[in-house]
């Protein structure tokens, strides 16, 4: 089992990395998911994630797509983006798959990895996890 820290990663840099090692047997932890950052402009991202959300489809809105609203769910749906989902590969990879918010208490003492080519080195123009989730109405 591998515990990777999320504080201000880019998520799809971080996903991506996350998903080919995924598709190779091993089992991620995420911890920290509500410090990951999205890069771009506030409005941008807001647009993106808004229309995504409560975009209508051509079918029964009630059976989806849904995208959701939770900091530790809105990470996990991005790496499981990157996973062949349709194929049994990608849905038994994404099994091995755990996120969550802050660090448990069962995950303390373990050796915490990060992912050097996923940091963020913006100093303006991104928006954490939570910073989305909590203007979508998400309470965690």
């Amino acid at each position: 089992m591998t515990v990777i820290e999320g504080t201000n990663m880019v998520c799809g840099r971080l996903a991506s990395p996350i998903a080919k090692r995924l598709l190779n047997g091993e089992r991620i932890e995420i911890v920290n998911a509500e410090k990951i950052v999205f890069t771009g402009t506030r409005e941008g991202i807001f647009e993106k994630i808004v229309r995504r959300r409560e975009g209508s489809v051509k079918g029964n809105p009630h059976q989806g797509p849904k995208y959701p609203r939770v900091p530790d769910l809105l990470v996990k749906r991005v790496v499981r983006g990157m996973l062949p989902w349709k194929m049994s590969s990608g849905k038994a990879a994404y099994k091995n798959l755990r996120v969550h918010i802050g660090v448990p208490v069962e995950l303390k003492d373990a050796k915490i990895e990060r992912i050097e080519g996923a940091a963020n080195k913006l100093e303006k123009g991104f928006l954490t996890v939570g910073e989305i989730s909590r203007s979508l109405g998400a309470k965690w």
